[in-house]
């Protein structure tokens, strides 16, 4: 008789790239852009997505309700056959838990997740309140929130540093209470791997009905070990790990949901583990983010950094030529990547253009922006001997994840040298639809055409960040164009509707060219039309305030 082989658990991946992820310095995401990542999301076959913070900002609700909407119900292409719970983000108050369940509630699977500090150096210098006052609030959080809906999430915050035994009484009146998912966060990346994995063995082992709840773990990278921690956390018996795109995160960012996945996929012997992610689109989802964020993956990035599959040692090649296993664990088609280098010429046509954005996982782009792409990849074909997946991306990227149009570039000239003043004239295209056309001076080019397009637009801000980086190799290479803006201070045209405040956010800008002056260029008007869109946004619900206010 055959010797029968165990079929694998799933871990369940919980995303929060678009609430925790979104709480990076500079990644702030507008709803249109929210939503492109969630469908991208559920493509990608995350089980749930916490959308965000609803009660954090009407912006924030109005993104969480219409993801529960438009892309709570999306089934299609997902492994496991269901849609993806969409979780709202709430503190342990009732106010909080009814505006999640608001936002949350038309979506055919939803959750609310709630979370409650429970270390003793927050309840002391946070919160203000003793053990017993901390677990009498989570029990009427975790209950009133039950009332509402089926499934709730409970978070100690910042577990890694609670009492282990005050943890197990906590969290066995959150089960009793009605808890569904019991979620265990090293909030603050302290624990190191062999402490967290024994933290989750002893809650799993001695909390009052364990054997009643799916546990999670959700770890911070300040010490570089949210990867490990969380593995670490699922080998001890956890079942759902919380993640995001790229590690984005609070300050060194959290765990990185393509390093767990590909570890569990990669090293199935050591866990016998699975997950219901589509690891063909880690890829593409890796590189949405970072475009919408703003937030460039480093080089040497595991998974979906640019040289996470290149090698240029000698030893290195000469192994990888005979057996690509001599220096590869995982093969780059595996995430998403194609590693064929020519793709498409000169004389390509737009039905093969077509057909080759489906086979790179582009299957969802309606007629005008795959026009749109393919302009401008005629543009660079004529431009280059070597047209690659890399530029396509690029291409797609400055197309397609774009914020609305309100000011649109029409044409840039500069004037440069060592031994002239850089000059740029710049002709845009205003909301109205008039041509606006002005010249400036400048420290450089770049800096002279920003000089002009503000001469036009007229909307003072502060450049904060600058990157610009080559997509592919060759003097002929496209340019990724990456800035952050900030309205300047004192600049009060952004206000936040509820306290009449200026708001001092940042806006990131993406642009890509096979003339860099050009993508930086279009990197400035993309920031510039996201800042201007927030504030019209903000604008027109302050209207609506002031409209409900005076009918009242």
């Amino acid at each position: 008789m055959s010797e029968q082989v165990a079929i694998p658990d799933t871990v369940l991946i919980f995303d929060t790239t678009l609430r925790d992820g979104e709480q990076s310095p500079g990644a702030t995401l507008n709803v249109e852009e929210k939503l492109e990542i969630a469908r991208q999301l559920s493509r990608l076959g995350v089980d749930i997505c916490e959308a965000g913070f609803p009660i954090a900002s009407p912006g924030d609700f109005d993104a969480v309700r219409r993801i529960a909407e438009e892309v709570g119900p999306l089934v299609e292409g997902r492994k496991n056959g269901q849609p993806m719970v969409i979780a709202g983000l709430a503190r342990a108050n009732q106010e909080d838990i009814s505006r999640a369940y608001e936002a949350v509630k038309v979506a055919p699977r939803h959750r609310i997740h709630t979370f409650l500090a429970t270390s003793d150096i927050h309840l002391k210098h946070k919160l203000r309140i003793d053990r017993e006052e901390c677990v009498d609030q989570v029990i009427k959080a975790v209950s009133y929130a039950r009332a509402l809906c089926d499934d709730i999430e409970f978070s100690p915050e910042d577990a890694g540093r609670s009492d282990p035994d005050f943890l197990v009484q906590v969290l066995g009146e959150a089960i009793k209470a009605g808890a569904t998912t019991l979620n265990i966060p090293d909030t603050v990346g302290y624990t190191t791997p062999d402490e967290f994995g024994r933290l989750i063995e002893y809650l799993i082992k001695h909390t009052p009905g364990a054997d009643q709840v799916v546990w999670s773990v959700h770890c911070h990278n300040d010490l570089g070990l949210a990867t490990a921690n969380t593995l670490a956390g699922i080998k001890a018996g956890a079942r759902q790990a919380e993640v995001t795109l790229n590690g984005i995160g609070e300050r060194a960012g959290n765990t990185a949901l393509e390093e767990v996945v590909m570890a569990l996929t990669t090293r199935s012997q050591n866990f016998n583990l699975q997950t219901n992610i589509d690891t063909s689109q880690i890829a593409r989802t890796s590189h949405m983010v970072s475009t919408y964020t703003g937030m460039i993956i480093q080089p040497n990035k595991a998974i979906v950094g640019a040289n996470a599959f290149a090698h240029e040692a000698g030893i290195h090649q000469d192994g990888m030529l005979k057996n690509h296993l001599t220096y590869e664990i995982m093969r780059p088609e595996t995430v998403g990547l194609n590693t064929s280098k020519l793709v498409l010429g000169k004389h390509s046509g737009r039905h093969a253009f077509r057909v080759h954005l489906r086979e790179m996982g582009y299957d969802n782009m309606d007629d005008a922006e795959v026009s749109a792409a393919f302009k401008r990849f005629k543009r660079i074909a004529d431009k280059k001997k070597v047209v690659t997946d890399a530029d396509i991306e690029a291409i797609i990227a400055d197309e397609i994840y774009q914020p609305p149009v309100i000011w649109q570039l029409d044409h840039i000239q500069v004037s440069c040298g060592d031994h002239s003043i850089p000059t740029a004239s710049v002709v845009m295209i205003g909301p109205d639809g008039v041509t606006y056309q002005d010249a400036a001076l400048g420290s450089g080019p770049v800096d002279a055409v920003y000089q002009a397009i503000n001469r036009i637009v007229g909307v003072t801000n502060r450049l904060t960040e600058f990157t610009i980086n080559a997509v592919t190799e060759g003097l002929d290479a496209v340019a990724e164009a990456t800035i952050r803006i900030q309205p300047v201070e004192g600049a009060e045209f952004i206000m936040n509707p509820q306290t009449n405040q200026p708001i001092y956010k940042t806006f990131s800008g993406h642009g890509a060219s096979t003339d860099i002056v050009v993508a930086s260029a279009r990197a400035y008007l993309s920031a510039l039309n996201k800042m201007l869109a927030e504030r019209d946004n903000l604008a027109a619900q302050m209207q609506r305030a002031e409209h409900t206010k005076a009918q009242a």
